[in-house]
């Protein structure tokens, strides 16, 4: 997938966005930052973008997002529902109406049978309105192809909360 296909999906989202006078968080595992990344590169975001957060570690998911230890203790990091707490916790850690959390197994390593690499948990929510989830099965298509499918899926599902 090429740069521009990510550009294009930023662009729109943030369009949609901004005509709803919407602010929006990310909260950010596998990607690394990669999806705040890619929204500033469209001119103007910085009035859309309030903030990212990188919570590649168990850590900082617990310290920055407020996810609870027991939650990734009980389902792992990489789950349905740390991805929904990481998306809570954004809305609740930044003044924004709009939270986007990704979780996954970008790879070359770090998979098993249960949890292979290309598995990514992505949530976005809305303050005061709905909240989605997506799991994604991207296999092992490269630790680069999987964290940017991560975010065209990623702001694809957040385009759906916006409508």
């Amino acid at each position: 997938m090429d740069d521009e296909n990510l550009l294009r999906a930023a662009k729109t989202l943030l369009v949609q966005a901004q005509a709803r006078g919407l602010k929006l968080a990310t909260a950010e595992s596998c990607t690394g930052g990669l999806i705040a990344a890619t929204l500033v590169r469209v001119p103007g975001s910085s009035a859309l973008l309030e903030r990212g957060f990188v919570t590649y570690s168990n850590d900082a998911k617990i310290e920055m997002l407020g996810v609870p230890e027991a939650l990734i203790a009980r389902r792992g990091a990489v789950s349905a529902e740390v991805a929904m707490a990481m998306a809570e916790g954004a809305l609740a850690h930044a003044r924004v109406e709009l939270a986007l959390a990704v979780t996954g197994i970008a790879g070359p390593e770090g998979g098993s049978p249960e949890k292979p690499v290309g598995l990514v948990h992505i949530a976005a929510a809305r303050k005061s309105g709905p909240r989605l989830h997506e799991e994604k099965r991207f296999g092992a298509i490269g630790r680069e192809n999987v964290q940017r499918e991560t975010v065209l899926a990623a702001l694809a599902l957040l385009m759906r909360v916006l409508a």
